[in-house]
C-alpha cells in the first residue's frame, strides 16, 4: 500500500537503484546470476462469481495462472487475467483491483530494488500492490495462499494480485450497509487500502479526508476508466 509518500520516495528509489545495479554488476562479474530465483508454486484456486456481502469460497480445483516472474517494464494492464480471476475469487470489483494496481505503480517493481529498499526501511511494502507485512499476514489465514509468505510478493506478481484482492474483500466487509457520504463503496475501500480500515470507517461516517488520502482518491478516479478497459 502506498502509505509511503510518492514525491520523496521516487528520489530515494533512484539512489537505491544505482546502488543495486552496481551491486548486481559486481555479482555478475564473478559469474553468479543476481536475478531473483524464487519460483513459488501458487496455491490459489479457481474463481467463483462475485457475491456482495458474503465471503466467497476459498476452495476450487481449477489451475490458477502460473507465477509471473518480474522482468522488463511493468504495466498493470498486463495482469488483467489474474486481476479478473482473483477479483472473482474474492468477490470484489475487478475494475477496483486494477485501479489499485495503477495507483500503486508509481515506484519501480523490481525484486532487487524492493529488497534493497526494505533493507533500508524495514516497514516498507512489497509487490506490485505495495502490501505491508501486517496486512498480508492478517489477510492470508483461511485463504488459498495461507501457506505463502510476504517475502515472496516481489517475485510472484500473481500472488501480489491475489493477496490484494482478498484484502479489498476484507475491507469491504467492514463497511456499514448504508453509507452517509457521497463516496462510493469502491472509493471507500480504496481509501481503506491506502489509509487503513480505521480511517476508511471514519471517512464513511463523514470525517473529512486528509490531503494524502485525497491525492490517492484523485489518482484512483484518474485511473478508473483505463482500469475498466483493461479488465473487459
Amino acid at each position: 500500500m502506498s502509505e509511503e509518500k510518492k514525491g520523496s520516495g521516487l528520489g530515494r528509489w533512484l539512489v537505491i537503484g544505482v546502488v543495486v545495479v552496481a551491486g548486481l554488476g559486481l555479482v555478475r562479474g564473478t559469474g553468479h546470476d543476481g536475478a531473483a530465483s524464487a519460483d513459488p508454486s501458487p496455491t490459489a484456486t479457481a474463481p467463483s462469481g462475485p457475491s456482495p456481502g458474503a465471503a466467497p469460497s476459498a476452495g476450487s480445483s481449477a489451475q490458477p495462472p502460473k507465477p509471473s516472474k518480474p522482468s522488463g517494464p511493468y504495466e498493470p494492464a498486463d495482469y488483467a487475467a489474474p486481476v479478473r480471476q482473483y477479483a472473482a475469487e474474492a468477490g470484489v470489483n475487478p475494475q477496483l483491483l486494477m485501479a489499485i494496481l495503477y495507483n500503486e505503480s508509481y515506484k519501480p517493481h523490481d525484486p532487487e530494488l524492493e529488497r534493497a529498499w526494505q533493507r533500508n526501511k524495514p516497514d516498507a511494502s512489497f509487490g506490485i500492490a505495495n502490501m505491508h507485512r501486517a496486512a498480508f499476514d492478517d489477510t492470508k489465514p483461511g485463504r488459498p495462499f495461507a501457506s505463502r509468505q510476504w517475502e515472496e510478493l516481489p517475485d510472484d506478481r500473481n500472488l501480489a494480485v491475489q493477496a490484494a484482492a482478498w484484502h479489498l474483500h476484507d475491507l469491504a466487509a467492514q463497511l456499514p450497509a448504508r453509507l452517509g457520504v457521497s463516496l462510493s463503496r469502491d472509493e471507500l475501500v480504496a481509501l481503506g487500502y491506502n489509509a487503513g480500515a480505521g480511517n476508511m470507517l471514519a471517512f464513511a461516517r463523514g470525517v473529512k479526508i486528509g490531503s494524502q488520502a485525497q491525492s490517492y482518491l484523485d489518482r484512483l478516479r484518474d485511473n478508473w476508466s483505463k482500469s475498466g478497459e483493461a479488465v473487459k
